[in-house]
């Protein structure tokens, strides 16, 4: 067995399709009309067929009980490129104990979605500073072998 896709009920999935690609240029690969698979996996169904299918009105969007993650290589980029989306954040830009820079904001209907700059380029962030990889290592809590995978 293998877990195939995430997927995400939404209210209006046209409006939803739209949010995921401006904002993370996603497009659609799969589109079964009620249900739509995005680029990287992401699902969408709308609410009426998940009522259906689960058999229950009982659907709470919005609870803050979840996220889905993504990456990005280019942080900064990203993130003054969401500040002209409109979106609608959980918390600004911040910097985890690890040295990780994240920001997580809503799609329109208030799922989570968290931004987190690759690790990799965290690791490659602090050593170009001027830190020694042990040091990276303990600034991150990760082994040395990350810390060495990512100089290769």
């Amino acid at each position: 067995m293998k877990m195939k896709n995430p997927m995400l009920v939404v209210t209006d999935i046209d409006k939803s399709v739209e949010f995921y690609k401006k904002v993370f240029g996603l497009h659609v690969i799969m589109d079964f009309g009620a249900n739509k698979t995005l680029t990287g996996g992401l699902a969408l169904q709308t609410l009426e067929t998940w009522h259906e299918f689960i058999d229950t009105a009982d659907v709470f969007l919005g609870s803050n009980s979840s996220e889905i993650y993504f990456e990005e290589d280019n942080f900064d980029e990203f993130a003054d490129h969401i500040k002209k989306c409109e979106v609608e954040y959980v918390h600004p830009v911040k910097e985890h104990s690890w040295g990780q820079r994240v920001v997580r904001i809503y799609d329109p209907d208030k799922h989570i979605i968290e931004i987190g700059e690759n690790m990799k380029v965290v690791c490659k962030r602090f050593l170009d500073s001027g830190m020694t990889p042990e040091q990276v290592a303990v600034r991150m809590d990760v082994p040395m072998k990350f810390v060495n995978a990512c100089m290769r």
